[in-house]
């Protein structure tokens, strides 16, 4: 008697969809900013000043007439990369189902597969994935934090921006005043000079500004090796901070560990990574307490959830870095302590301010993002192209 082995049966096909991608389009965007900007890396001659951020935009249109607005960015260089990229890949998405957010980010990535699955090719993905979760919501008639499930309407938020080593002291100071007027509920400054005195001395000095208890973090944006964090660190534990942020390269998950486990200070890191699974490699070893993955450096939303899931099963908070108008509403669906970063860089480009509020930054109202693009944003747009 012979006995045969089940064959693998076909994908089922696809249910019917009311709706199709009819087109997109994309617009690589210089975002310039009033003066330029340093923190440590600047000051270890590792960087130049910042002055411009490059913004990659997607709309993506429905035959139903629904359309979603994404973006991604990059710092100092690779916003030509990630337009490039995006406008190779994007035909992948014409008169695709727009709902099938995770099959589309698989076949975006398999599209760019020699690249790899990480760094600018997912980057560029980003502006894609979120348009089409913006998309989703929007058509839905519900704020993007609400159709992920939110666990609250308003999220802590502390400010970055008054913070950078390239502004005095005296200005620090003037601009913590004027972000707690707004409503912000934590200050984070930079450090991370060399001369590691002048960083204990400015951190004094905000702290004794801010008064006991008020949230104060700091970035040291990856500029100390393993000993001088953990020296530097014993000497900050006595200013109660919230975290210390980046204090080690960002790929030394071990070294982040080891400090994690030796400071009474929480330590935070995550921004830099391009992926679910360098993510994934920090958590398990246990590198920090709060997670700060950026959707557009990670591949979009789509991977962020991914991050979210395996910190909240590692019980760790989230901190997503930049880009406040989208970390916004993926913090607020977080059942865990989360803050999120307030930076105005981004603000010129959109028509829509979000609202602060007793130390909390509101979820809006509007479907979707809630976000338009503003007339400006048409003056700074270096290339575009529709689909």
């Amino acid at each position: 008697m012979t006995s045969t082995q089940p064959q693998p049966s076909a994908p089922a096909p696809l249910a019917a969809t009311p709706d199709r991608i009819s087109g997109l389009s994309l617009a690589l965007v210089y975002l310039p900013l009033a003066s330029p900007i340093s923190d440590a890396k600047v000051l270890t001659g590792r960087q130049k000043p910042l002055t411009q951020v490059a913004v990659l935009f997607a709309r993506i249109r429905t035959e139903g007439g629904h359309e979603g607005l994404g973006f991604s960015y990059a710092k100092r260089a690779g916003g030509p990369g990630l337009y490039a990229h995006a406008h190779e890949i994007a035909p992948e998405l014409v008169g695709e189902d727009p709902s099938d957010i995770g099959r589309l980010w698989d076949k975006l990535v398999w599209a760019g597969a020699s690249v790899g699955r990480s760094g600018l090719a997912t980057q560029a993905i980003a502006a894609f994935d979120v348009a089409l979760w913006d998309l989703k919501a929007r058509r839905a008639g519900l704020p993007l934090a609400k159709l992920l499930g939110a666990h609250r309407d308003a999220v802590s938020c502390y400010n970055t921006s008054g913070g950078f080593l390239s502004t005095p002291l005296e200005s620090v100071l003037s601009n913590v005043d004027a972000a707690r007027e707004r409503g912000i509920g934590g200050i984070k400054i930079k450090v991370g000079q060399p001369d590691a005195h002048a960083d204990l001395e400015r951190v004094a000095a905000v702290r004794e500004h801010l008064g006991d208890g008020f949230p104060l973090m700091v970035d040291a944006n990856q500029q100390w090796d393993r000993p001088a964090a953990l020296r530097i660190g014993r000497k900050l534990e006595r200013f109660d901070l919230t975290w210390i942020e980046e204090p080690l390269d960002a790929y030394d998950a071990e070294g982040h560990a080891a400090l994690a486990a030796t400071l009474d200070t929480p330590i935070a890191t995550g921004e830099m990574l391009t992926s679910a699974a360098e993510h994934w490699n920090l958590i398990r070893q246990g590198a920090s307490d709060f997670v700060q993955p950026d959707a557009p450096r990670v591949g979009g939303i789509t991977p962020f959830l991914r991050i979210m899931a395996l910190a909240d099963h590692s019980g760790l908070s989230l901190a997503p870095h930049f880009a406040m108008e989208l970390h916004l509403h993926l913090a607020a669906a977080y059942p865990r302590t989360t803050w999120v970063e307030h930076f105005e860089w981004l603000e010129p480009l959109f028509n829509e301010r979000l609202e602060l509020r007793d130390g909390r930054m509101l979820v809006p109202a509007r479907p979707g993002l809630g976000l338009s693009l503003s007339e400006q944003t048409a003056a700074w747009t270096a290339e575009e192209a529709t689909f």
